[in-house]
């Protein structure tokens, strides 16, 4: 009787063990959330990840910030968040100000919440410079003469807000602008970038990493008087299926390692995360 307990118990024991074994090993699957301006990049950095990470199967969902932000919100499964701007970010985050999260909205888990990137705005033309556009005063001025056709980012997107705010620096008003025909607009930067690379316009204002993946050479990059700093935020969202898995691929990008890809095509590691 008693060998025939114990030979139980050492099947139970084997039974858990082998439980335990395929339960680490299951495969698990991310879903990201990621600006438009962060493709390259985060698609590099997941080859990378496999590495170390195997079981992992990261699947990405590629658009601006404000159509993401606007998905999430609507119930679309995602993981991890990656935004190019804070206000989208803020929109989704109850600790955020009540003058951004208007709706009260709780998508952010607690306390993973970082300011992962840090990107440049950058003014660039077509191969040529056709329009002789080489600083942003030059733009300025050739807007208000309305010599040029100058492409942007809309007004939901991140890109396209931080141009509003450097066409306000100069004292340029939009609407006039596009009344008059002398703006084009992209829905996310990856269409802003498009119409430049084209030279179906004279010039545009794109981020310095689309710039350098679309390969044009910027002209000019905006300060932070024009247009504030550019930080990317990114965040683990309370709805996640896959919690810690998404922790630990937010905490790679975090990494040397990933942080070397972003800073190839122009990205800087934000001073304090």
């Amino acid at each position: 009787m008693k060998k025939t307990i114990a030979l139980f118990l050492s099947i139970m024991l084997c039974v858990s063990a082998i439980g335990c074994a395929m339960a680490q090993s299951q495969p698990v699957e991310l879903i990201v959330f990621g600006a438009a301006s962060l493709t390259e990049t985060l698609q590099q950095a997941a080859e990378k990840y496999k590495e170390i990470a195997p079981d992992v199967t990261i699947s990405f969902n590629f658009d601006s910030s404000g159509a993401l932000k606007t998905q999430i919100q609507e119930g679309a499964e995602c993981d991890l968040f990656l935004s190019a701007g804070q206000k989208q970010m803020n929109q989704l985050d109850r600790t955020a100000s009540a003058d951004v999260n208007i709706e009260g909205l709780d998508f952010v888990a607690e306390g993973t919440r970082i300011n992962l990137l840090e990107n440049k705005v950058t003014l660039v033309t077509p191969e040529g410079n056709p329009a002789g556009i080489n600083s942003f005063d030059e733009l300025a001025a050739a807007l208000r003469d309305k010599d040029i056709l100058m492409a942007m980012g809309n007004g939901d997107v991140p890109v396209g807000q931080y141009t509003q705010k450097i066409l306000a620096f100069y004292e340029l008003s939009e609407d006039e602008l596009a009344k008059a025909g002398k703006i084009t607009y992209g829905s996310n930067v990856k269409e802003v970038t498009t119409q430049v690379s084209e030279g179906s316009v004279d010039c545009g204002v794109i981020y310095c990493t689309d710039a350098f993946s679309a390969g044009l050479t910027p002209v000019d990059y905006a300060t932070k008087e024009m247009c504030g700093q550019i930080v990317y935020p990114a965040a683990v969202m309370k709805n996640s299926k896959q919690e810690e898995a998404a922790q630990a691929f937010l905490e790679y990008l975090c990494s040397e390692d990933a942080m070397a890809l972003f800073e190839a095509v122009g990205f800087a590691p934000v001073e304090s995360h």
